[in-house]
C-alpha cells in the first residue's frame, strides 16, 4: 500500500488558510448545497481565491447573504447561483444543459441526515440515496463533457464518518423489505458517496479527472435541523435545557470546509485520485469500520463499479 499523503495543514486549519497563495483565477467551480453551512463557507474560500463558483441550491433566495457577502467584501472571483433539487432529476439536467464552458472542479456537499421517516423521491428511491448519492452521481455524469474541457477537473464527495458502521446492501438499499432506520440510511448513502469517489477516479482517469471523499468534521450546522434533543444530547452537541454545546472537537464552518477546498482546489492534491480525507490529512483504511479512517468497504473496487451499474441503470 502508498504512503499516505501528509499536507501542512491540522484538523483545526481555516479554508482560507488551506488556499493561501493559491490563485484560483480562471477557474470554474460548483458547490451543491452552497447557500449555508460548510457549502457556503467552501464556496466562500473558492471565491475569494479567485474562483468563479456557481453554488447550486434548492431555494435560490437563501443564497443571496453569500452573494452580499461576495459583493461587500469584493471577493476576487465572482459567486453565481442556480436552482438544483438533487432529488429532481429534472432540475439536474435543467442546470446541465444550460452549463456552457469548462468545470474545473465539483463539490457535491449538499446532503440531508438522519430523516425522521423513510421518504421515497420520484424515482422511488430511499431520500437519503436519492439526494446524497443518486443526484450528485446524475449531476457529474450530466457534467462530464464539461469536466473533460477542464483538462483536470476534481470531483469532490462530502462524506461522513457514519459510513464506517454502513455498508451499501445491495439486497434493500431502499428499505423496501426491512424496517427503516435513519442513520442507517444515511450511513449507506454516506458509503455510497465514497464509492461514487472511487468509481469515477477508476472509470474517468483518462479524461484527467480525479475523485476524493472526505469527512469534513464535526461541525454544527443546518444538516442536524432533523435531530432530536436526545439525539443530540447523546452526540454531546446539547446540554439538559437544549441549548447547543460545541465540544473541542468540534470545528467551525471556516474549519469544516478546509478538507473540502483542499481536494477541490489545492496543489498539494494534484493527481491524487480514490482516496479519502479526514482533517486535511488521507486518512487511513480501517478494516473493521472502527476508529478514524475509511472504511475498506467504501472502497472496494467492485462494489464500486456495482453501484456504478446500479444508479446508471436508474438514470436510463
Amino acid at each position: 500500500m502508498s504512503e499516505l499523503l501528509r499536507t501542512p495543514f491540522g484538523p483545526k486549519a481555516t479554508a482560507d488558510e488551506v488556499l493561501s497563495g493559491v490563485d484560483l483565477t480562471g477557474r470554474r467551480m460548483l458547490v451543491t448545497g452552497g447557500a449555508s453551512g460548510i457549502g457556503a463557507e467552501t464556496a466562500a474560500a473558492l471565491a475569494r481565491a479567485g474562483a468563479e463558483v456557481t453554488v447550486a441550491v434548492r431555494d435560490p433566495a437563501a443564497a443571496s447573504a453569500l452573494t452580499d457577502r461576495a459583493r461587500q467584501e469584493k471577493w476576487k472571483g465572482e459567486v453565481r447561483v442556480r436552482r438544483l433539487d438533487l432529488a429532481d432529476l429534472a432540475t439536474i439536467r435543467e442546470l446541465t444543459r444550460a452549463w456552457h464552458g469548462p468545470l474545473h472542479a465539483l463539490v457535491a456537499n449538499a446532503g440531508v441526515m438522519a430523516l425522521p421517516g423513510l421518504v421515497r423521491s420520484a424515482t422511488g428511491w430511499e431520500m437519503h440515496m436519492a439526494t446524497n448519492y443518486l443526484g450528485h452521481f446524475a449531476l457529474a455524469t450530466a457534467l462530464l463533457p464539461a469536466l473533460r474541457q477542464a483538462g483536470a477537473a476534481r470531483v469532490v464527495a462530502v462524506s461522513s464518518g457514519a459510513h464506517r458502521r454502513h455498508p451499501f446492501d445491495f439486497d434493500d438499499p431502499h428499505f423496501e423489505y426491512t424496517p427503516y432506520d435513519p442513520w442507517t440510511a444515511y450511513g449507506r448513502s454516506k458509503t455510497a458517496n465514497v464509492l461514487m469517489a472511487t468509481g469515477i477516479a477508476r472509470h474517468w482517469a483518462e479524461d484527467g479527472i480525479t475523485a476524493n471523499a472526505l469527512m469534513p468534521g464535526w461541525i454544527t450546522s443546518g444538516l442536524q435541523r432533523h435531530l432530536d434533543l436526545k439525539t443530540l444530547q447523546a452526540m454531546g452537541a446539547a446540554d439538559e435545557n437544549g441549548d447547543r454545546i460545541d465540544q473541542p472537537h468540534y470545528k467551525s464552518l471556516r474549519q469544516g470546509a478546509a478538507t473540502s477546498v483542499l481536494l477541490a482546489a489545492s496543489p498539494l492534491v494534484d493527481g491524487v485520485s480514490g482516496r479519502y480525507f479526514e482533517d486535511n490529512q488521507e486518512a487511513p483504511v480501517t478494516a473493521d469500520g472502527t476508529g478514524d479512517g475509511v472504511a475498506a468497504h467504501a472502497l472496494d473496487p467492485g462494489d464500486a463499479d456495482r453501484l456504478w451499474d446500479l444508479a446508471h441503470t436508474a438514470l436510463r
